[in-house]
């Protein structure tokens, strides 16, 4: 099997190394020239992934034609970017492994739905759960969750990607894989700004278990699994990505909680912070299910430049008291 690699950022370049070190031929497709110089000329990605050797199996490219005689292609292009890039790509039936994480922002749809549009002919995956990249590079232990509505091309694909520390569970639920990212995002710049605030470690750990019943309701009123949402690419993730400064969404909301402009963090990042794109259509979504998720619209507020932390700490810490479930 050949697999495409679509995005040569550190999430993609990971991805190749854990396909190639499987003895696939791989591919990886990156926009920025000297990625691709990089990755075939000293077998490293120094922009995204400092300090990682690459297998040298892995190709890099900027030519889109070249992934045309591909099997399958994982696709790990920023969440708002997708529907352009595969708009460019020649896929006639080739299957789509989702890996990126968000909401289009310009439609509301999930990636999934974005890919089916745009590739009407190609079967869709998502593949999601608690990843840091240079983690997954450099082999240490991982799990993940492998969703496709067609199961048997999923265990196809779930054979061909795992490795002994590379564990990969499939589902059926794509819209439960798909939902726990994006959403996680979202609550992880609310943790950092937990952090940057100095609020303390129980005030994280409670904004984790109410995000987590944020996520639980806007996954389940859009068609997503309870247990995929309690599961890797859900719950997993949501912990993973709420509790290290290695997470770019956990990072820009210290930055958030320091008192830091928001632009001005976004403008100093080379890689994307889904979840300040996420929040704002994530927060619109869930008003028009009416899906009450008062740490998304405080999230949103904050990027979006309409409070700032004193604020929405206010709001949050004066609404009225309910039970536990609701």
């Amino acid at each position: 099997m050949k697999l495409g690699v679509i995005g040569g950022g550190a999430w993609g370049t990971a991805l190749a190394q854990v396909a190639a070190q499987g003895g696939r031929d791989t591919l990886l497709w990156a926009i920025e020239d000297d990625v691709v110089a990089a990755v075939n000329r000293i077998h490293e990605n120094p922009i995204y992934l400092q300090g990682v050797k690459l297998d040298p199996a892995i190709r890099a490219t900027g030519n889109f034609s070249e992934l045309s005689d591909c099997d399958a292609w994982l696709v790990v292009t920023p969440a708002q970017h997708m529907r352009a890039v595969l708009a460019r790509m020649p896929c006639p039936g080739i299957p789509l492994v989702l890996c990126s994480k968000g909401i289009e922002e310009s439609s509301g749809a999930l990636l999934h739905q974005v890919a089916r549009e745009v590739c009407s002919t190609s079967p869709v995956a998502v593949l999601s759960g608690p990843t840091f990249a240079h983690e997954v590079a450099r082999g240490l232990p991982t799990a993940v969750t492998l969703a496709g509505e067609d199961l048997s091309l999923a265990e196809q694909l779930r054979d061909r990607l795992s490795q002994p520390a590379f564990r990969i569970y499939v589902s059926d639920d794509l819209p439960g894989a798909e939902i726990g990212g994006a959403v996680k995002n979202v609550l992880a710049i609310a943790c950092g700004v937990v952090e940057g605030k100095g609020l303390g470690e129980n005030a994280r750990a409670a904004l984790i278990a109410r995000g987590f019943a944020e996520m639980s309701r806007f996954g389940v009123a859009y068609g997503a699994k309870p247990e995929t949402l309690a599961g890797l690419s859900g719950l997993g993730d949501l912990v993973l990505t709420c509790s290290s400064t290695r997470s770019r969404n956990y990072s820009l909301g210290v930055g958030i909680g320091e008192g830091r402009p928001v632009a001005e963090l976004l403008s100093k990042r080379k890689t994307v912070a889904e979840g300040a794109f996420t929040a704002p259509v994530l927060a619109r979504l869930a008003r028009e299910k009416e899906i009450d998720m008062p740490i998304v619209e405080a999230v949103d507020a904050l990027v979006g430049g309409r409070a700032d932390v004193d604020q929405v700490l206010d709001e949050l810490l004066s609404r009225p008291l309910r039970a536990e479930g609701v």
